[in-house]
């Protein structure tokens, strides 16, 4: 069934704010409040920039409704695909297993407000039941626009978080008085270097993995159609940022910590504010799972061509020798999808199938496999993190997208209008600003331990 333009604009709206805006007050802390608003307006320009460029480059893709970062740099030069599709699947397996240790650290904290049972203060038990029960099911879903409802229940925990902070700001108990710290307006004294926080402000947005996917998914894929979602999104994730990381930092000043919920008395909102978090991680999994299987299976691709072929025929004979058979499990688990066609149709018709079927449920299996047992094992991957998201983030949000619209707008031959040449000048600009980043957080996260 066809993705609306709100439901596109709830898929980026929910990839761009992760678990990282509890992050966004303590990214203020080196900027002051003046410089670090105007550092998230500036963080927002950039980015919503790029997946203008998306946009626009998508009907580049050799196959109509098919664009993906694979596709597009196989254009340019195929050698490149596979080193792109690397890092896209990096950085969505990183930030997805650093989900899955929110899950680990919130939940026992929750559980620990109702009782003090053993086992329902290990965090591996809670861990092991949210992978079961809610990440499995969800990374099931063949297409992003499945995952509009659960989209929708993460932006309304974001938009509480949202209020609880703004809240406590307006109406601050007298615990948090105590915990206040000199406030700055300007650039505060005495402060780390801003390429402490930096990556914090310039990943806040990083919702480009999934753009393709919600482009494709869009009954009118066209740039004049398209182009509101990022906008859209961008805009509304703009006035949370600044809602929370200004609110938050204004409340505690140069006190503030990396995750803001914790600063909160123990008390009914709070306790409701990390329920809300761990909701938000929790179905934001799968809009990670979703580009990292991709970019997985076009690396396969990529190494063993004829892969699906073989797959293929495997699949025939198996069919052929056990007619009871010939119903793909995937097709099943995406039953809904095809009742909502039926619906619209009157027919119920085939639903197409991007990849084979074993090695669709095989590749989902290995992310949330690797992503269980890192996640089990380790507490902290602030600093793998950082370097992963100054490497993969960047990569796929300033400089591949710039790329895309400095090489392929006007490529076709056609005239250049006034807009494609300012989005083409636009595209060298994205690059350089993304070497740039990328530069700077590296040397942030390994000389000054930043974390994102």
């Amino acid at each position: 069934m066809p993705s609306s333009i709100s439901s596109g604009v709830l898929t980026l709206l929910h990839t761009a704010c992760g678990a990282g805006i509890l992050a966004m007050p303590y990214a203020f802390k080196p900027f002051g409040f003046v410089f670090g608003v105007l550092m998230i307006i500036f963080c927002g320009i950039c980015s919503v920039s790029t997946l203008l460029i998306q946009a626009k480059v998508a009907k580049y893709a050799p196959d109509k409704g098919a664009a993906s970062f694979f596709s597009l740099t196989q254009v340019i030069d195929k050698n490149l695909s596979v080193i792109f599709d690397l890092a896209i699947a990096i950085k969505c397996l990183g930030v997805g297993i650093s989900y899955l240790i929110v899950v680990g650290d919130l939940l026992p904290q929750i559980a620990g407000s109702i009782t003090d049972h053993g086992l329902l203060m290990n965090r591996d038990f809670h861990i092991t039941l949210v992978i079961i029960f809610i990440v499995t099911p969800l990374c099931l879903m063949k297409k992003l626009n499945s995952l509009r409802h659960t989209s929708t229940l993460a932006i309304l925990s974001v938009a509480y978080l949202c209020v609880l902070v703004m809240v406590h700001y307006f109406f601050p108990t007298p615990e948090m008085g105590e915990l206040k710290g000199h406030v700055s307006i300007g650039f505060p004294h005495h402060e780390p270097s801003i390429l402490t926080t930096l990556p914090i402000f310039v990943f806040a947005y990083t919702c480009h993995h999934n753009m393709f996917s919600v482009i494709n998914e869009q009954k009118d894929g066209s740039f004049k159609s398209t182009k509101y979602i990022p906008l859209i999104s961008t805009f509304f994730a703009c006035l949370l940022y600044i809602a929370i990381g200004g609110c938050g930092y204004l409340s505690f000043g140069d006190n503030i910590v990396g995750n803001i919920i914790t600063l909160y008395p123990h008390s009914a909102s709070s306790v409701i504010g990390r329920i809300a978090i761990t909701m938000l991680v929790m179905l934001a999994f799968p809009l990670q799972c979703h580009p990292a299987r991709s970019s997985i299976h076009n690396i396969l691709l990529f190494f063993f061509p004829n892969l699906e072929e073989k797959l293929s025929r495997s699949e025939v004979a198996a069919s052929a020798s056990n007619p009871s058979e010939r119903t793909p499990l995937v097709r099943s688990i995406s039953s809904l999808e095809e009742n909502g066609i039926a619906e619209e149709q009157g027919s119920i018709n085939d639903v197409p199938i991007e990849m084979d079927n074993r090695l669709f449920l095989a590749i989902t299996a290995g992310i949330i496999l690797v992503s269980y047992l890192v996640a089990m094992s380790v507490r902290s991957l602030d600093k793998v993190l950082s370097i992963v998201g100054a490497t993969g983030s960047t990569s796929i949000s300033f400089i591949l997208p710039g790329i895309f619209g400095y090489m392929l707008i006007g490529s076709d031959g056609n005239p250049l209008t006034r807009q494609d040449k300012i989005f083409k000048k636009l595209g060298l600009l994205a690059t350089l600003w993304g070497f740039f980043v990328m530069t700077a957080s590296l040397f942030a996260a390994i000389k000054l331990n930043a974390k994102h």
